[in-house]
């Protein structure tokens, strides 16, 4: 493995432990997450590595595997980034449904949009050339316009049509909704910006 595939793993898994543990400061979760969150520091970047490891072996017969684990794991980063400003939005305002929650969902995620072509350009794809990076920027939000169609109309969808189940609190359901919307682009996205945006 390169130098890049060590360090991004631990970047990214720290960083998405922080968000972690600052969200969870905002939502009522279930007692044994706060028993367990403390560790996710040390544990989130052990797996992000162990797992980019796993994939780099099995990516040297099959290429693919080991970009789509990466870009996986930079959508976890973009998911954890995009629950983050909307957690912040929504507990900052005291709004967490109604008509300026996709306000708030839009900009968080495009916010991890663009995080993640840079994510996506440098590390997972490895297209490090400048000259086509506006072509590449512009056909990235592109395809991530689908993922946004999908992202807002689901989480939308589930907060104000759907409305909190199982006596979950409205803050919790809207991050289980995005959650949901964010696994259903991830795949479009993957293979749109291999095959579209940063083909080779």
């Amino acid at each position: 493995m390169k130098k890049q595939d060590i360090l991004a793993p631990l970047i990214i898994g720290e960083a998405c432990a922080l968000i972690f543990l600052a969200v969870s400061g905002i939502l009522k979760m279930p007692a044994f997450v706060y028993k367990i969150a403390p560790f996710f520091p040390i544990l989130l970047p052990v797996f992000s590595l162990s797992g980019t490891y796993i994939t780099s072996i099995f990516g040297k017969k099959i290429p693919t595997l080991f970009q789509w684990s990466k870009s996986f794991l930079i959508g976890i980063l973009n998911s954890f980034i995009d629950l983050g400003i909307l957690n912040f939005l929504m507990w900052s305002s005291g709004l967490s449904s109604g008509i300026w929650f996709p306000c708030f969902k839009a900009f968080s995620f495009i916010v991890a949009t663009f995080n993640s072509f840079l994510w996506n350009k440098f590390w997972a794809f490895e297209k490090k050339e400048s000259e086509q990076a506006t072509k590449e920027m512009v056909q990235f939000f592109s395809i991530a316009g689908l993922g946004f169609v999908i992202n807002i109309v689901v989480a939308s969808f589930l907060v104000n049509v759907v409305k909190a189940q199982f006596g979950i609190t409205p803050a919790l359901w809207a991050n289980l909704s995005s959650i949901v919307a964010i696994i259903l682009g991830f795949s479009w996205n993957f293979f749109g910006y291999k095959f579209l945006v940063f083909k080779k």
